[in-house]
């Protein structure tokens, strides 16, 4: 039986780019982002302190899935169940949505996004929470900039960064 060279070399040709495709994707997932904090923030099941934090998705193969980290990943704090959600633009910095729940009571990560994406992780709260959180005022605010949206709080809250 002749096999021809073609044949071969168009077949490694498509299994590499394949590989490529893949490597890449599995890169993409894996990068952190950097967040800190002015003040406490509250994630579900937790307030974190003022400080800053590393933010990752848990696995390539689960995008819904994010973990928290110290600054120096030894420590995770919380391993969170989120649901997708999207945004006209994406930025090119990190972008974040607080909630704000009033005096004495810090704001509530609402979502995340990764620089540069347009869809970004929404954190999952108790029903009861997430009717309160929904009524709050909100606000997103980016690593250089806030743009505020539903209120007129100022960018205080929360400074972010990558």
């Amino acid at each position: 039986m002749k096999i021809n060279k073609r044949y071969i070399a168009i077949g490694l040709i498509v299994a590499f780019s394949l590989f490529l495709g893949l490597a890449a994707h599995a890169d993409e997932s894996d990068e952190t982002t950097k967040i800190t904090f002015s003040e406490p923030i509250q994630i579900p099941g937790q307030v974190l302190p003022a400080g800053t934090y590393l933010f990752k998705l848990a696995s390539s193969d689960d995008l819904n899935v994010v973990q928290i980290f110290n600054a120096d990943r030894t420590v995770l704090y919380a391993t969170l169940n989120t649901i997708s959600t999207d945004r006209p633009e994406p930025s090119g910095e990190t972008v974040v949505t607080l909630a704000e729940q009033g005096a004495g009571q810090p704001d509530v990560l609402v979502k995340w996004f990764y620089p540069g994406r347009e869809t970004g992780n929404e954190f999952l709260y108790p029903k009861q929470q997430e009717k309160e959180i929904a009524r709050d005022k909100q606000q997103t605010v980016t690593a250089n900039r806030p743009t505020v949206s539903n209120s007129d709080a100022a960018a205080d809250a929360a400074g972010t960064g990558n």
